[in-house]
């Protein structure tokens, strides 16, 4: 196992090296070459998604920094003792990409796509690589609570296999929400999508206790035009910065800053997220001249980041009235140790339940809220593993007390966090993890196959309607 995990980072540490969004450039631009996009075309999908990639980081930071400031203020002022420091999922994608475990995964991981591609288990092509830091973090989580490193592989295989399967589930969905032709190859391996079988649950809740609750709904981006700039992803921005600016006590220039920051990033994550879009255009004729030519009948997906769906207003409209509602559940909920700063933006929560409930803004508000605490515990049960391994891998972030406990609010996956958590404590032998890890799987896979049997029955109602 040590000589494989070797030969994984031998081969993609030098391309880890360049960053991610160096990294998806190249690959996107190969993967075009492969399906015979020329030259200048597929270079031009890969230099866009680079780029989009990019922006949307430096949104993030931007955003998340900024109110990290005002709550960290707010918590002080009410001495309350939240002791972990939510660092956000940029530290979290460093610490994680520090060990070599998680290059070994990714291999493994490719080689389960490539697999399950050749038996035709899938149709997607997972090109997603840079985010398989997601996964790992739970491989990683699972070795920390005792798991040994085949247990580790096992559990990251398994999850990745339902990552893949969900792809070609929500392709369907995605061409709905995008209004895209059947052939646009767009969809997505990514971990916060893996929340979706526990979002229907309560999805399908609605549907059968509160199906008049719906009544109630609206199209946020049709609000938006009707009433004007108040209604606008700016104007939306500006609410939620002078909000928290006032929470944490800032003065009258830094709550205006805050609005003002808050009101540009939430416009440009719309237009960024365009990018995406455009960054797979040669490359998704490039699939549909090649599936065509060499298989009859057969199309294939790729599977990308998930920011190519960030231009759907419900995303945000959702994100930012689930931000107060998680600092409020934050500071009530017993056993939770971590305030959201740096994932006050749900951003690993709201694009599954605009997958789920199909954009209905009521249903992602109260599905969310109720779903939130399962991020907080998550972070508060992983805040000495992410501490220990940052320290150990020297990521842990400046400007941070050594003695700090550090992890993150929203990260991707928090029900994969606990399935780790059981299953490495269960390796240890004691009886009541094992029972735990037993039914956890179990509740897990059943979920899971309930939920795909729901949507291939929303997908067959996707076909008859193009019928």
């Amino acid at each position: 196992m040590s000589s494989l995990i070797e030969f994984s980072n031998a081969i993609f540490q030098p391309l880890l090296n360049l960053g991610s969004a160096a990294l998806m450039t190249i690959i996107l631009t190969v993967i075009a070459l492969f399906f015979r996009v020329k030259f200048s075309k597929a270079l031009e999908g890969g230099l866009k998604l680079g780029i989009a990639l990019t922006g949307i980081g430096a949104v993030m930071n931007i955003l998340t920094s900024s109110f990290s400031a005002a709550l960290t203020d707010f918590v002080q002022s009410t001495g309350l003792e939240l002791n972990i420091t939510d660092v956000g999922w940029a530290p979290m994608a460093t610490i994680t990409w520090g060990s070599p475990y998680t290059l070994y995964f990714m291999f493994i991981l490719v080689i389960v796509n490539v697999i399950m591609l050749v038996t035709n288990k899938t149709n997607t092509l997972d090109v997603d690589i840079f985010d398989v830091w997601h996964l790992s973090l739970v491989g990683l989580f699972s070795i920390y609570s005792g798991a040994n490193l085949f247990v580790a592989t096992i559990l990251v295989v398994f999850i990745g296999i339902l990552k893949i399967i969900n792809s070609d589930l929500m392709k369907p969905t995605f061409n709905d929400l995008l209004d895209a032709p059947a052939e646009n190859p767009m969809t997505t391996t990514h971990m916060n999508y893996m929340m979706n079988p526990i979002i229907m649950v309560f999805d399908k809740i609605f549907d059968n206790v509160l199906p008049w609750l719906d009544k109630y709904d609206f199209d946020a981006a049709k609000l938006n035009s009707k009433i004007g700039f108040w209604g606008s992803k700016f104007a939306i921005g500006i609410y939620l910065g002078i909000f928290v600016g006032i929470l944490g006590g800032q003065s009258p220039q830094e709550i205006l800053t805050l609005g003002f920051t808050a009101a540009v990033c939430l416009e440009l994550f719309s237009v960024i997220g365009s990018w995406f879009i455009a960054s797979v255009e040669p490359l998704s004729q490039g699939v549909a001249d090649f599936t065509s030519e060499r298989f009859k009948g057969r199309t294939f997906n790729i599977g990308l980041d998930w920011p190519f769906i960030a231009g759907r207003a419900e995303i945000w409209a959702a994100a930012n009235v689930l931000a107060p509602i998680m600092l409020l559940e934050s500071l009530i909920l017993p056993k939770n140790g971590i305030l959201p700063l740096a994932g006050i933006i749900a951003m690993g929560l709201t694009p599954a339940l605009l997958v789920v409930t199909r954009g209905k803004i009521i249903r992602m508000i109260i599905i969310g809220a109720l779903v939130l605490p399962a991020f907080l515990y998550a972070g508060t049960i992983m805040a000495p593993f992410v501490t220990e391994t940052a320290k150990l891998v020297g990521a842990f972030p400046e400007g941070i007390s050594a003695n700090t406990l550090i992890s993150g609010t929203t990260i991707e996956g928090p029900i994969e966090k606990f399935l780790a958590y059981f299953i490495g404590q269960a390796t240890q032998g004691q009886i009541e993890f094992v029972i735990y890890a037993a039914i956890a799987i179990v509740i897990y896979t059943l979920l899971f196959i309930w939920y795909a049997k729901q949507m291939k029955k929303r997908n067959l109602e996707y076909q008859r309607t193009e019928d």
